[in-house]
């Protein structure tokens, strides 16, 4: 993909590049490479942190770091990032008709999506999607956490006003928004500080409105509650989407990303927590790693007796996403390749898979960290009985469930169910039931236990045995 961009005195080269939705995956530290751009024409300096992240062999061939590149003309750049498709859902739900439109928003770390609604028939008028541009300051949400503590409200300013412009000047009878904790805590302008060390007890977690003046908004909002540490307002929103507290016969939610969430239970009660997985679902600290977009290996298969890679868009192979990762480590299983360890085999310790990319054997442990969180919160919170695991969000959308299965990231005992951008859903289920959300919201938050897995050893112990890449059974007879 080609950029032309023509930076100025009040906006760097960087910030054009930022704007056109290059990231930084460590918050523009200069530190991990991942934000690299080729030069094709114009003139961007090599800096001392640019040779520090980058080989003379990518300098020579034009490569620049986007997060500190500068420039004082026209720049025609190439960007190894390409954007995420973003998830989105529009299926019908229940509604109380009322006059006017209303908007749901879900404000991920990585990307946002609003959705317009017409709240007499329950029609989705409109889409709009967008990368969430905090994430200049940070991938994941502790760097963003500790920037806003150097720099109070500045992160919650940005993310109102993108929203603001996402959903336009047309009135709307009110906004419900859902996002993970950190989310909340930053667009709602609470103090981030418990959120950054353990054990990660916030006071204010929640439901918080704003007057439409508040927010220079087209109409009032009111951000959903969080469940507690860092199991969030998207979570009780898939509760709502999945009908958990309405359920006779105990039910599992699967969030899996960055912080990956999981809730277990029924009408009876429900039990939740948070992991900490880490970016590699995400592409993130994986060395070839990269979002779902052109020239991502999103998908491996054995044919042959050798690794068969799609890649999307048909293009040549540039990186590998989530779901790409996953099946590799299935099929080099298959073939011998990786160990239930997760060693690789090979003298060299990589594992090749298309072109130029290949797995080394630090992505493998990423992948074993990651899968061994989720599978450990499972394990812990799932009593005997749970009949179903729903997988909610983009990561869950796409994963083959074979390779899931054979790695360990999700039981073989247990059908699993997408259920898509469930936190959108739940959202929009929320908006158009104004009669009974509070009483709906209440009876969920009373329902919910939230548990610190982290402070518990048992955790830890059953952390270390779940990072193996092997199938395991949820309910052990």
């Amino acid at each position: 993909m080609k950029l032309e961009l023509h930076p100025h005195a009040r906006q760097t080269l960087a910030d054009r590049l930022f704007a056109a939705g290059v990231e930084f995956p460590c918050g523009g530290e200069s530190a991990c490479g991942g934000c690299k751009v080729r030069v094709l024409e114009g003139e961007v300096p090599v800096t001392a942190t640019m040779r520090d992240a980058l080989t003379e062999e990518e300098i020579r061939d034009g490569w620049r770091l986007a997060c500190c590149a500068l420039s004082v003309g026209r720049v025609v750049v190439e960007v190894e990032q390409w954007s995420l498709p973003v998830l989105t859902d529009e299926a019908r739900v229940p509604i109380e008709p009322r006059a006017g439109r209303g908007a749901v928003i879900d404000l991920g770390t990585t990307t946002l999506v609003v959705q317009v609604v017409d709240l007499t028939s329950g029609e989705v008028l409109g889409v709009e999607t967008a990368l969430n541009p905090q994430a200049r300051y940070g991938a994941d949400v502790m760097s963003r956490l500790q920037y806003d503590l150097g720099k109070p409200g500045e992160l919650g300013r940005i993310i109102q006003e993108t929203l603001a412009r996402m959903l336009g000047d047309e009135p709307l009878r009110e906004v419900l928004l859902a996002g993970n904790t950190a989310m909340h805590h930053l667009f709602c302008g609470l103090d981030v500080r418990p959120l950054t060390h353990a054990p990660f007890l916030s006071p204010t977690l929640g439901g918080y409105r704003f007057a439409d003046w508040e927010l220079a908004w087209p109409g009032p909002a009111e951000f959903l509650p969080c469940l507690g540490g860092f199991v969030s307002s998207d979570l009780l929103s898939g509760i709502v989407a999945t009908r958990l507290d309405e359920q006779v016969r105990p039910c599992a939610l699967f969030d899996i990303g960055t912080n990956g969430e999981v809730v277990v239970g029924s009408a009876q009660g429900i039990v939740c927590a948070s992991t900490a997985a880490g970016p590699a679902f995400e592409g993130g600290r994986i060395g070839a790693g990269m979002r779902a977009g052109t020239g991502a290996i999103d998908s491996v298969h054995v044919r042959d007796g050798g690794l068969d890679c799609h890649v999307i868009g048909g293009t040549a192979a540039r990186g590998v996403c989530g779901s790409g990762l996953v099946d590799a480590a299935a099929c080099g299983l298959e073939l011998g390749l990786i160990g239930a360890n997760g060693r690789l085999s090979s003298a060299d310790r990589r594992l090749p898979l298309a072109e130029a990319v290949a797995l080394a054997q630090s992505d493998i442990r990423e992948l074993q960290l990651a899968k061994g969180a989720m599978a450990a919160g499972l394990r812990m919170l799932a009593g005997a009985g749970v009949e179903k695991l729903y997988l909610a969000g983009a990561f869950g959308n796409y994963i083959r469930q074979a390779s899931a299965r054979a790695i360990g990231l999700l039981p073989e005992d247990l059908p699993v169910e997408p259920v898509g951008n469930s936190a959108l859903r739940g959202a929009r289920m929320l908006l158009l039931a104004p009669s009974t959300r509070q009483a709906r919201l209440r009876k969920i938050v009373a329902l919910s236990r939230h548990v610190e897995l982290a402070a518990d050893p048992e955790f830890q112990y059953l952390y270390a045995e779940m990072m193996a890449l092997a199938p395991y059974r949820l309910l052990c007879p």
